[in-house]
C-alpha cells in the first residue's frame, strides 16, 4: 500500500502536470480537480510508454515532465473526440 507520502506526491505531481498540460493546450482550465485527475491520467499514459520503451525516471522533475506530457496527450484525445460528432456534418 502507498504510504501517506507517496500518496501526496502522486496528488501534487497529478495535480502539477493537468495543471501545466491545461496551458499548454488551449481551452482547457478544469479546476484543481480536473486537473488532477487530468494529471493522473496522464501519468498513467506517460507510465505505461515509458515501461514500454525499457526507461525509467528517478526524478521528481522528469516525472513532472513525463506526466505532462501524458497529460497533453489525454487533453488533445479528448479535443479530437469531443469534435469528432462535428466532422460528420
Amino acid at each position: 500500500m502507498l504510504e501517506h507520502q507517496s500518496l501526496v506526491t502522486c496528488i501534487a505531481v497529478g495535480a502539477i502536470a493537468g495543471w501545466l498540460a491545461s496551458l499548454l493546450v488551449e481551452g482547457y482550465g478544469l479546476g484543481l480537480l480536473g486537473n488532477i485527475i487530468v494529471g493522473a491520467m496522464g501519468a498513467l499514459v506517460a507510465y505505461l510508454a515509458v515501461w514500454a520503451l525499457g526507461l525509467h525516471i528517478e526524478t521528481t522533475l522528469g516525472n513532472i515532465i513525463a506526466a505532462t506530457a501524458g497529460s497533453v496527450g489525454v487533453l488533445l484525445l479528448a479535443e479530437a473526440v469531443r469534435y469528432l460528432p462535428r466532422i460528420g456534418r
